[in-house]
C-alpha cells in the first residue's frame, strides 16, 4: 500500500456508506478544522516501512471474465494497481539491487468485498475473504525498461459502462519500488516470476469516489503503455 491518499479516501468512503453517523461527525470535523479526521490516516507503521499483504495467486482471471458478487458480500469494488514481476531472485537486497530485479509490468485489478475488508483487518490479521475470491491482470507483461523510468507519471483511466469515472494517479507513492522489494526480501528469498503490486493508486477504487459495482456494469481499467482489462459484473 504505497498511497496515503488512497488510504484516507477509502476510510472516508467506508464510513460514508457503512457508518453514516461517524461519516457525519468526520465531515463536520473536516469542514470546521480543514484537517483530516484523525481515524482516517494509515497506522504509524505505514510511515516507517512498506506494508503489504499476500493474496491468492490461484484466483487471478484474464480480461473478459464475468465477475459475480461473492455470496457473502453486498459491496463489490474494483481497485486499480500497477503490478511488477521479478526476473531475478532477491534476498536481503538493497533498494538499488532490488529495482534491477524487476523484469516486467502488468495492470492489476484487485477486486474487493468492501463490506468484509475492514472487519477482517480489525481482527489483527490481513484481509482474507475480502480479497482472495478474485483478481485480474492484463494479458501481456511489458518490459521494465519501457515503464520503470516513468511509472509514477503513467496515465490511467477507469470506465464504467463506457463513461470515464476516474483517472487514478501513481505520482504520490510513499516508497520507491526498490525500497518495496528490499523490505520484502529481508530475510526471505524472492523468486523470478513473483508478482507484486503497488497497492491501489490514488483515486483507483470505487470506495474512494462512491461508485461501487452493480450487476450489469461493464468495468474497464487501463494504464497507458501497460495494459487493460474489461469485465462484465453479473448477478
Amino acid at each position: 500500500m504505497l498511497f496515503e491518499g488512497h488510504y484516507i479516501a477509502a476510510a472516508r468512503g467506508y464510513v460514508r456508506r457503512f457508518q453514516p453517523a461517524v461519516g457525519h461527525v468526520a465531515g463536520v470535523f473536516e469542514r470546521a478544522t480543514k484537517r483530516t479526521f484523525p481515524m482516517f490516516p494509515p497506522p504509524r507503521l505505514w510511515y516507517r516501512e512498506p506494508i503489504y499483504y499476500m493474496s491468492n495467486a490461484q484466483t487471478f482471471v484474464p480480461s473478459g471474465t464475468p465477475v459475480p458478487f461473492p455470496p457473502y458480500s453486498k459491496a463489490l469494488d474494483w481497485e486499480l494497481e500497477l503490478g511488477f514481476v521479478l526476473k531475478a531472485p532477491l534476498e536481503n537486497a538493497t533498494p538499488g539491487a532490488a529495482v534491477q530485479g524487476i523484469g516486467a509490468f502488468v495492470l492489476l485489478n484487485d477486486f474487493s468485498a468492501g463490506d468484509v475488508q475492514v472487519p477482517e483487518q480489525k481482527s489483527g490479521f490481513g484481509p482474507q475473504k475480502a480479497k482472495h475470491f478474485m483478481s485480474s491482470m492484463s494479458s501481456v507483461a511489458v518490459s521494465a525498461d519501457a515503464i520503470l523510468p516513468r511509472w509514477k507519471w503513467l496515465r490511467t483511466s477507469v470506465r464504467i459502462n463506457g463513461s470515464v469515472i476516474s483517472r487514478p494517479d501513481p505520482a504520490t507513492a510513499k516508497w520507491e519500488l526498490g525500497e518495496v522489494l528490499a523490505h520484502a526480501s529481508a530475510g526471505e528469498l524472492l523468486s523470478p516470476g513473483e508478482l507484486f503490486g503497488t497497492g491501489t493508486l490514488l483515486g483507483g477504487s470505487g470506495i474512494e469516489i462512491g461508485r461501487w459495482l452493480q450487476p450489469g456494469d461493464t468495468l474497464s481499467l487501463e494504464i497507458e503503455g501497460v495494459g487493460s482489462v474489461e469485465h462484465q459484473i453479473v448477478a
